[in-house]
């Protein structure tokens, strides 16, 4: 299939199996309290559309070893933020078995975010994860190029 280069971004975005967006370069903001609460305790609470279901029900079944640490919750919140985290799940239309951990393994991540590896050991960056470093909306699910 041949895309122009003048196509609307979330058109693109829906045929190379981006997140679903609400706009340019916008995935629906998280907005559950207990969620956004439990996440962003370590880490920025990241929107549910950057990762299919299968990927946040793997995460979600696997919490005591949380990328090394351990994030366990009693059973209620991990029902909870479950149900959160599928109900917004993105797709992945070009990988439709992958089940990436690491939101900075998706295929549409590796595919936005191909720099140079001195971009991610800038001061301000250090790490793929950190979307804000140059995402000023990020925690708001406004991935734009600042």
């Amino acid at each position: 299939m041949k895309i122009s280069l003048f196509a609307p971004v979330g058109l693109v975005a829906a045929v190379l199996g981006f997140p679903a967006l609400a706009g340019p370069d916008r995935v629906p903001p998280l907005t559950d309290a207990l969620t956004r609460a439990e996440c962003g305790t370590c880490h920025m609470a990241f929107q549910p559309g950057l990762l299919p279901a299968r990927s946040w029900d793997r995460m979600m079944d696997t919490l005591s070893d949380h990328f090394g640490d351990d994030a366990s919750l009693p059973p209620d919140k991990v029902a909870h933020i479950r149900a959160v985290l599928v109900a917004g799940a993105g797709r992945d239309r070009r990988a439709p078995d992958a089940t990436p951990q690491r939101i900075t393994e998706a295929r549409w991540f590796t595919h936005e975010h191909d720099f140079a590896p001195a971009v991610w050991k800038k001061p301000g960056v250090v790490t793929k994860s950190n979307c804000a470093a140059c995402h000023r909306g990020a925690e708001q699910g406004v991935y734009e190029d600042d």
